[in-house]
């Protein structure tokens, strides 16, 4: 569980980038929805989609905010995209959109904007976003930042991901896996934004091909 400082300074960061985004007049206090996604974000099942998770794309969304044409979308975006989160179920991309649709639009934030929010939600299904979009490139980079991390962090990283599947034995879990790893591998490009071009791409190409090499043999 969350710590006070923690949660403190998460919502705060949830409070900043709601009012950001709401329309004139403002709306409900911001605290109950802060509490109600760290909550979720802290549910037993996770161990690698966790608050260490949501925090570290949420830094990597500040660092690359000059890419985006709203990052305060986009962090809401990224406090949503993995919100709901069964590691048995298919459809937790869609599920996530839909409760940033509920509950952002009850907060107060415009219909186009919860729109976006949702849009961007559902992106991370293949971290493909278009080109030129800017909103989409920064949310997907910084999801996908892991991959190119150290090698004791992105071995820790696979390491928590097989927990998380803890209930499928090891054959079929590494089909499952090694097929996600060929998916990432078959983009043209993993980083969209011009500083994960330069300083991700070569690195997590590399941590993706050396994991599928492991699962391979």
């Amino acid at each position: 569980m969350a710590d006070a400082d923690t949660a403190a300074d998460l919502g705060l960061r949830f409070a900043r980038a709601l009012e950001a985004a709401r329309a004139p007049g403002g709306g409900p206090d911001p605290a109950p929805y802060a509490g109600n996604l760290i909550a979720r974000w802290e549910e037993p099942q996770r161990r690698y989609h966790t608050l260490a998770h949501l925090t570290a794309v949420l830094d990597r969304v500040d660092a690359l905010a000059e890419y985006a044409d709203d990052p305060d979308l986009v962090r809401l975006a990224a406090w949503f995209h993995d919100a709901v989160y069964l590691p048995d179920r298919s459809e937790n991309e869609e599920r996530s959109a839909r409760l940033a649709e509920r509950a952002l639009t009850e907060a107060g934030v415009p219909e186009a904007k919860v729109a976006e929010v949702a849009r961007l939600v559902r992106l991370t299904v293949g971290h493909d976003p278009a080109e030129g979009d800017r909103n989409g490139q920064v949310l997907c980079d910084a999801d996908l930042a892991i991959l190119a991390s150290a090698p004791s962090a992105y071995a820790a990283y696979t390491a928590e991901i097989r927990e998380e599947y803890h209930f499928v034995p090891n054959d079929a879990f590494h089909e499952g896996r090694s097929a996600v790893l060929r998916q990432l591998l078959d983009l043209p490009r993993l980083f969209h934004t011009p500083y994960g071009s330069e300083h991700w791409e070569a690195t997590a190409r590399w941590n993706l091909a050396g994991e599928l090499e492991m699962l391979s043999t």
